[in-house]
């Protein structure tokens, strides 16, 4: 990925910017190189660059003033939650002021007459559920990075995780928002009543990947514990009949909490990193969680019991608490066994039609062998939803170079077989070249002219997402708010 010269008039303005920044948040400002370090880059660690400076709120109301100076000063803006994004979604500017909103962790309101939990965007995922267990609730959307992912970056991302299938992603969680506009202005979205007609604003803004603005409060739905859940696991003597399996469940009517899948290559590390107690010859497995009242749990597992034994697997439950959390940390910890694997990997991140598993899963393989280079495979197998995870050694000459070309030919495999590049990590700067795959010139035209109605100015998150960015003016929009027309010196990545 190559990064365009930073704006000269922007750097020497640096001292100017910082002074200002200081104005707004006395004790937020990150301006020494070796502290801007640790904001280089996000969980797509490949691609590093330091930004201009660092500023960290504590309040909405310094966010929104923080946007109105960039935007009279001409300065990009580099929205970041906690940077887990494994895209570059956060992957900062040499000539930009990046944005970090982990101060911002409160939790505001706790309603469970509504159902909802209002909250600033450093909340992490995992703590919303720890705030309302004791009631017997909890917030669906589970990346598998919740512990540190912050709601705000979820919101921008449109995270789902390992029980998206049944509850749904953060869109479907999602109740209402504060959001700062490129200009600075504050507006409210959505609430915990019924929305109202009209346009979707709020359904715009997530997955929007910080391009038209910043979240700087939210409520989000919460829901009850479900009275009975069961997992179990079913392994299989080959992938394409794990694949096959997914597709009848589903077919069936059936509607797990969950169903994830792990390869072999990913079971072996798994098993030598946590030691869940994964089928050792199994090449591949599939980790189910039904959920409801029992009678339907009773039922849903007898059926899905059915299918597996059709696909040649063998199925075995849980027995106690303890043994389903054991299965469900060996899926949680996949990402980190890979470090057993290789010194670096790559997270890809696409979506298929369920029938096409087994095409695609056999596919994968075959371009593994092509390449040189090894994949784990483990993902959302309900949704389609890929992952397969690529590890090389960055240091041994051209592998890094390799391994992208890789995950580029999985991803146009995806969009192939009647998929989409992304169901949950975003664009970023990752898939940013592969759009035309997916979308015609036409229709990345129109999704720029959205981005030109929110920041007419090009200030937010540029060089994200859109593989070619025409000035704002050249659309002949009519923007929604007063931003400014693009800096004449703005680079582009």
């Amino acid at each position: 990925m190559h990064f365009a010269p930073p704006d000269p008039d922007i750097l020497s303005r640096r001292d100017a910017i910082i002074a200002a920044l200081k104005i707004i948040v006395p004790d937020g400002v990150v301006e020494a190189t070796t502290d801007l370090s640790a904001y280089e880059s996000d969980a797509l660690a490949s691609y590093r660059q330091r930004p201009l400076v660092a500023v960290l709120p504590r309040s909405g109301d310094q966010v929104a003033q923080i946007i109105r100076y960039a935007a009279d000063a001409g300065v990009p803006i580099v929205p970041r939650g906690a940077g887990t994004s494994l895209s570059g979604g956060a992957l900062p500017r040499a000539d930009g002021i990046l944005v970090g909103m982990g101060r911002m962790s409160r939790i505001l309101e706790i309603d469970y007459d509504n159902r909802c939990v209002t909250l600033e965007p450093g909340v992490t995922n995992a703590a919303i559920t720890r705030a309302v267990e004791a009631e017997g609730f909890y917030y669906a959307p589970d990346p598998s990075s919740q512990i540190a992912c912050t709601i705000g970056g979820n919101i921008a991302e449109n995270s789902g995780g390992l029980h998206c299938l049944k509850y749904g992603l953060t869109t479907n969680n999602l109740l209402g928002v504060k959001f700062v506009l490129p200009d600075g202005q504050m507006i409210s979205l959505g609430g915990k009543a019924p929305g109202a007609g009209g346009l979707d604003l709020l359904g715009l803004i997530t997955g929007s990947e910080g391009l038209l603005g910043m979240v700087v409060e939210a409520t989000v739905r919460i829901i009850r514990k479900a009275p009975v859940t069961r997992t179990m696991l079913a392994s299989f003597d080959t992938v394409p009949d794990a694949g096959a399996c997914v597709a009848a469940i589903i077919g069936d009517g059936i509607v797990p909490a969950a169903m994830e899948f792990m390869d072999r290559a990913t079971i072996g590390a798994v098993e030598a990193y946590n030691a869940p107690g994964y089928p050792a010859d199994a090449e591949a497995i599939l980790i189910i969680d039904a959920d409801g009242v029992e009678a339907d749990v009773a039922d849903a597992i007898a059926r899905i019991k059915i299918h597996v034994q059709a696909c040649n697997g063998q199925l075995r439950e849980a027995t106690d608490t303890l043994a389903r959390a054991r299965m469900w940390a060996g899926r949680k910890a996949a990402f980190s066994a890979m470090g057993r694997l290789a010194p670096d990997m790559i997270c890809m991140d696409g979506t298929i039609p369920r029938h096409a598993l087994p095409r695609v899963l056999e596919s994968i393989a075959a371009l593994s062998a092509r390449y040189g280079l090894g994949c784990c495979n483990v993902f959302h197998a309900g949704d389609g939803n890929l992952h397969p995870l690529i590890i090389f050694d960055a240091m041994k000459e051209g592998e890094l170079a390799t391994a992208e070309a890789f995950g580029a030919d999985i991803l146009r495999l995806c969009v192939e077989v009647g998929g989409v590049l992304t169901g949950e990590h975003g664009v970023g700067i990752e898939k940013r070249d592969l759009m035309p795959t997916m979308f015609s010139e036409a229709e990345l035209d129109q999704q720029h002219r959205i981005k030109c109605a929110f920041d007419s100015g090009g200030l937010f998150n540029p060089g994200k997402v859109f593989p070619t960015l025409s000035a704002c003016v050249e659309q002949g929009h009519v923007h929604v708010h007063g931003a400014k027309l693009p800096h004449p010196h703005l680079p582009r990545f």
